[in-house]
């Protein structure tokens, strides 16, 4: 099945690794995640020190919620990352793995850097919001 989601390219913008905005039809169904987490199956944060590991980690997280709601990554209408760190190339690490697992679904994303995320030794969150049609 396609997806719900319309990416939208601003061609008059500046070139950038995602879409400017998406739209959904009227009557799709919204999907709001919690931020998807870089947590063991057991509840410990996998990887602590490696960005790269914690966002894909933070990938398949989000994956199965999306799973769950009876959704898939095609069907993400934007995200934001979140990275605890203040060094721009932590945050490219993390956007980069993210960045990879979506392809060319290059939802609309924002990517920030702050100062500490809720679980010990947590260095990313993906937050997403995923519209299907009903």
């Amino acid at each position: 099945m396609s997806s719900a989601v319309q990416l939208i390219r601003a061609t008059s913008l500046a070139d950038a690794p995602y879409a400017y905005a998406a739209t959904a039809p009227a009557g799709s169904r919204l999907i709001f995640l919690a931020g998807a987490c870089p947590l063991n199956d057991d509840g410990t944060t996998a990887a602590p020190g490696d960005y790269a590991a914690q966002a894909a980690r933070c990938v398949e997280t989000l994956e199965e919620a999306l799973h769950v709601a009876g959704a898939t990554l095609t069907d993400v209408i934007s995200t934001r990352v979140l990275v605890a760190s203040s060094a721009q190339a932590d945050l490219v690490t993390a956007w980069d793995v993210i960045h990879a697992a979506f392809g060319s679904h290059d939802a609309p994303s924002t990517l920030l850097g702050v100062t500490v995320l809720g679980y010990d030794h947590q260095l990313v969150e993906i937050e997403a919001i995923a519209a299907v049609a009903d």
